[in-house]
């Protein structure tokens, strides 16, 4: 299956296209005759240069450099950031979200109809993976820098045990179009802790986005993962739609996976986190590059999460 993504192709033949489309305005409106044509006569005058009838291929030829500007600008920056070819784009956001459900093995003894469902993937045919950053520990710079040059969107899930001596960045990072999300207050095992801890926990780092975002998120992920019946309840009083998991989790330069292959498949949810050297080997860059390396090898954009859930 090709890519649901803007070929790369279309900005060589949209310039062909204007070329074409101007050297036969100019043959037909520049006061010479077409080939096989007489000599002009009082009555065929030539049309002004530049009239009405240049207008719409002056329009596609500007149309056709601006975008090979911009493409040659996205290039420039990939090969910056140590890639070889942009990331591929994403198609445009479904005009309905799929209806999300919790997945086989992910259902909860002590759940019960209305809970937030517990995804791994977004239910979606588009060629589309999603990456998502957790805890907020490291705060890159080069991060921002990266994903604003790039246009790469991600989803942050935030613990404000990590976040909070920093917020300021995670503004800038939500300035940069990625949605701030619920990863608790302190970070801990959600299983190990009684409902009403549990609930202090969602509710509590909803109300410290509130206050540092200007929104409370709806989607939320527990810590390592792990969650009960008691989390899906305690969620979605605090105003969660969705708990998503991951299928894979990238570190620089390699990966894990929950499946038994290693391929992308449509709506996969990927997992890293704000670390860094001391952490997991390398630099928060390093992890993007390793992402997008994969997805275009494999023929994928990277999407919004939000945009499908």
């Amino acid at each position: 299956m090709r890519p649901r993504t803007r070929p790369r192709t279309g900005l060589l033949a949209l310039a062909v296209t204007a070329a074409l489309l101007a050297s036969a305005c100019s043959r037909d409106t520049g006061g010479h005759p077409a080939d096989g044509a007489g000599p002009l006569t009082q009555d065929a005058k030539p049309a002004v240069a530049g009239g009405p009838a240049a207008a719409p291929a002056r329009a596609l030829a500007r149309t056709a450099q601006h975008q090979q500007h911009v493409h040659a600008q996205r290039l420039a920056a990939a090969r910056t950031w140590g890639l070889s070819a942009t990331p591929l784009l994403p198609p445009a956001p479904p005009r309905t979200k799929p209806a999300l459900t919790t997945e086989p093995g992910f259902e909860t003894e002590t759940g019960g109809p209305g809970l937030p469902p517990v995804i791994t993937r977004v239910p979606t045919d588009d060629r589309v993976v999603f990456l998502t950053i957790d805890d907020g520990y490291r705060k890159d710079p080069e991060l921002l820098r990266m994903l604003r040059e790039l246009d790469v969107p991600v989803s942050a899930f935030l613990a404000d045990g990590v976040a909070r001596d920093d917020y300021a960045y995670f503004r800038a990072l939500r300035d940069l179009g990625t949605t701030v999300n619920n990863h608790t207050l302190h970070h801990p095992n959600l299983r190990e802790l009684p409902y009403a801890a549990q609930r202090e926990e969602i509710c509590g780092q909803q109300r410290v986005l509130k206050r540092e975002m200007g929104t409370a998120p709806r989607i939320f992920r527990p810590p390592y993962g792990n969650y009960n019946g008691d989390t899906l309840r305690a969620a979605k009083e605090c105003g969660i739609d969705v708990v998503p998991l991951w299928q894979q989790e990238a570190f620089p330069g390699r990966w894990t996976y929950s499946r038994g292959d290693t391929a992308f498949h449509p709506g996969d949810i990927v997992l890293t986190h704000f670390e860094g050297p001391s952490e997991f080997g390398g630099t928060m860059t390093d992890v993007l590059r390793t992402v997008l390396r994969k997805a275009n090898d494999e023929g994928f954009a990277v999407a919004r999460l939000e945009d499908y859930v």
